[in-house]
């Protein structure tokens, strides 16, 4: 008797998800805790293991649609030992497993067929027949958009070096390719193509969130240059020796985000929230780390960063975004913010101007890193110009509760923290 795999609880406020991939189709071998679909959610996108060994007999949930917790979404004829080749029959598990398996269970009639493909050029999601050699290799190495952009462009994406989690090809490095001299298809003009496409569901919340976000705050900005001169020279002058002690390569993140918890431990306002028609201080910092993916956006957060050290916060950091990428984030990962950084500066501009992640009240957007004259004040007045790496650096505050003044004093202890920098990072 095949075994029922269903939607699982992803969180106590969690009660649906949206299937956003299969990795496995009907007749394909499984193996236990294999990744085999991956869901979005309202707070995560994540990827679902097998519950049991054996073969996926039938796919009830297909990609695109939106099912609740506990809803059966596919069936495994499940093996005791190796994963079998071929459906076979197969007596019920001795003891249920949690909480993909449902014993017993009927799946919900409206979810019985899968939704047809986004676009005209994808396969059928749930197709009787196992995925080709060529469009396995790009669904497991690509997402959506790149393999959209490679079929625009008319790449093989097989030619593509992937530098993502397990060789996954990322939009940079699709860009990348094209850019590249001497590739034939880099010099092809692309070509626009009319097409509507559904949004996912991680874009529609992204979207629904924004305009939320702005409908609630009162928006206001502040933008500091700071120099950087001083933590470009000591990443420069450590950055082996960390990597060779902590087993994480030494960014420009940590340092900012120990500067910017210095400064919210003295003005506690920016790292505040309003409940009601109460202000709810925070005890701890939970800083959230915005990362961009190729299907969207994501905050993961690491929760009490005021309590680490610079190389614990470094660790964290590196080990959200990857698993943020790869689509391993937890639940409760996402949840629970205070303040929030955004980096991007990663694209070249100057800086940008946030939009508050909610309930919170600031949100610190880092602007793109350069080499500029600066006026430089020795202590007898004298004046030199010097080139130094200088960046700017945007608050997002809400108005309703973050004073301008308050913002001023944030930004110059933030300020001051990174200019005169002289903590250990060993």
């Amino acid at each position: 008797m095949p075994t029922d795999v269903v939607m699982p609880q992803m969180g106590e406020s969690i009660f649906e998800g949206t299937i956003t991939r299969w990795l496995k189709q009907p007749g394909q071998a499984v193996r236990a805790d294999e990744p085999l679909f991956e869901i979005s959610t309202d707070k995560v996108d994540v990827e679902i293991p097998a519950p049991v060994a054996g073969t996926l007999s039938e796919i009830l949930v297909g990609e695109g649609v939106t099912a609740t917790v506990n809803t059966v979404v596919a069936r495994i004829t499940a093996t005791d030992a190796q994963p079998a080749t071929e459906t076979t029959s197969a007596k019920p598990a001795a003891q249920p497993i949690a909480p993909l398996v449902q014993t017993p269970a009927k799946p919900a009639a409206p979810k019985a067929q899968p939704l047809p493909p986004l676009t005209p050029k994808s396969p059928a999601p749930v197709a009787s027949q196992p995925l080709t050699a060529e469009s396995s290799i790009e669904r497991l190495r690509s997402s959506p958009l790149v393999r959209r952009m490679a079929r625009e462009h008319g790449v093989d994406l097989r030619r593509v070096p992937g530098t993502g989690s397990a060789g996954r090809i990322t939009r940079d490095d699709l860009l990348r390719f094209l850019a590249a001299p001497g590739d034939s298809s880099a010099a092809a003009e692309p070509e626009l193509v009319e097409q509507r496409i559904p949004m996912s569901r991680m874009r529609a919340m992204i979207a629904e969130r924004m305009i939320e976000s702005r409908r609630t705050s009162a928006h206001a900005h502040t933008v500091f240059r700071i120099d950087m001169t001083r933590i470009v020279r000591m990443r420069e002058r450590e950055k082996a020796a960390f990597e060779a002690r902590h087993g994480v390569r030494l960014t420009y993140m940590p340092f900012v985000a120990s500067a910017a918890i210095a400064a919210l431990r003295r003005f506690p306002i920016l790292n505040a929230a309003i409940d009601g028609d109460a202000i709810q201080y925070h005890g701890n910092v939970n800083l959230g780390i915005a990362v961009a993916l190729d299907w969207g956006l994501i905050v993961p957060v690491i929760h009490r960063a005021d309590q680490m050290q610079f190389a614990d916060l470094a660790r964290a950091i590196a080990d959200l975004a990857e698993r943020a990428r790869s689509k391993k984030l937890k639940p409760e990962e996402v949840a629970g913010g205070t303040f929030t950084l955004t980096n991007s500066g990663l694209f070249g501009e100057e800086f940008g101007m946030p939009i508050l992640n909610q309930p919170e009240s600031a949100i610190l957007a880092i602007g793109g890193m350069k080499k500029a004259p600066v006026v430089l004040t020795d202590d007898e007045g004298s004046d030199t110009i010097a080139i130094r790496s200088v960046q700017h650096f945007c608050l997002g505050l809400d108005h309703r509760i973050i004073d301008g003044a308050d913002a001023g004093r944030f930004m110059s202890e933030f300020k001051r923290q990174l200019e005169t920098w002289n903590a250990p990072i060993l």
